[in-house]
């Protein structure tokens, strides 16, 4: 059954923003997605990378390198294979049971077993390289896979130093999380490292309620055909992701916006400069896919929630949640939209 289209996802306007985002820059740092089950979440997400173009990956290389630009790091390219074939965008789910063997990969033992030949079985952070790694229910996550995701995602390059084995190999990916916060919370360490953090809830008109029903029994029903009607509209889509990958780059961003994206910053009172990095990159991003030239405060507005709602010290003296304490700085230091 082909995934659901993303353009067929009802109402959840900021999760699909961001994932959009994600995949224009994936230097934003990736996507948090925290609300009611049932929702989208993973839909979404698989949705988007369905929607990608394939890419072009070196023939045989368990890390999907680009033939173009083979990783240093790839102990697969070094041998320098050359042929390539086309494969989709990877999307691997991260379970949360997963051992660290399964995760970073291990010695192959039936080779050792029965060539005495030591070899290295890739994991899901190989599988994953130039794709999206998706954790659902992240903060249920257990604390030595949470240590060594934070590691692999700041370096973008697995080590790994077991049995006999050392080897280094690429791992940059799009980490995706989703959860529900009613049962429990994301380690500091990890909710930093997230770019964008969106909130999902269950609609409560009846209208929208309603067409999520119904498309979802059309899917059901006839999952090729309901993707066929959307197949326009996917294709235009993509084209204009694939536009503003190509904008991004010249996308300017004036003195004046990185001057309000500060000032909301400090407002808030969030730590260190990841806060307005990620902001900027967030707005450039945004920027690309509405085919601007520059970034403006319009775009710092509608990204501020899903850039910074995340990374606010607690404040026992205001008792309203870290979305309303945005919204309101934003008001205050960009003015109301």
């Amino acid at each position: 059954m082909p995934p659901f289209p993303f353009t067929a996802i009802v109402a959840q306007e900021e999760m699909k923003r961001a994932l959009l985002i994600a995949a224009v820059d994936p230097s934003v740092g990736g996507v948090l997605v925290f609300g009611d089950r049932g929702t989208g979440k993973s839909t979404a997400v698989r949705a988007l990378a369905a929607l990608l173009p394939k890419i072009r990956a070196v023939a045989g290389c368990p890390y999907s390198c680009s033939p173009e630009a083979p990783a240093a790091d790839c102990p697969h390219c070094a041998r320098g294979r050359g042929k390539s074939h086309m494969i989709p965008v990877p999307v691997v789910d991260l379970p949360l049971g997963a051992t660290e063997d399964r995760v970073v990969g291990a010695l192959d033992l039936e080779r050792a077993l029965t060539k005495g030949e030591k070899a290295f079985e890739p994991g899901l952070l190989a599988r994953a390289n130039r794709g999206f790694l998706y954790i659902d229910e992240a903060n249920l996550l257990e604390d030595h896979l949470v240590d060594l995701l934070l590691d692999v995602a700041a370096s973008g390059v697995n080590t790994v130093e077991r049995e006999g084995l050392s080897l280094r190999h690429p791992a940059r990916f799009v980490l995706v999380g989703s959860g529900n916060p009613e049962e429990g919370e994301l380690r500091p360490q990890l909710l930093d490292r997230f770019g964008l953090a969106c909130e999902v809830t269950t609609p409560t008109d009846i209208a929208t309620r309603i067409e999520v029903v119904r498309r979802r029994d059309a899917y059901e029903r006839d999952a090729d055909g309901f993707c066929a009607a959307q197949g326009k509209a996917e294709k235009a889509l993509q084209k204009t992701i694939l536009s503003a990958r190509e904008r991004l780059g010249g996308v300017g961003v004036p003195d004046a916006v990185l001057e309000s994206a500060a000032r909301l910053c400090l407002a808030l009172g969030t730590d260190g400069l990841r806060g307005e990095l990620t902001l900027m990159r967030t707005a450039r991003a945004l920027a690309a896919l509405e085919g601007a030239d520059a970034v403006t405060v319009a775009h710092l507005r509608q990204v501020a929630p899903s850039a910074l709602r995340h990374r606010l010290r607690r404040n026992p003296l205001d008792e309203s949640g870290s979305t309303a304490r945005v919204a309101r700085a934003v008001e205050e230091v960009l003015g109301a939209g």
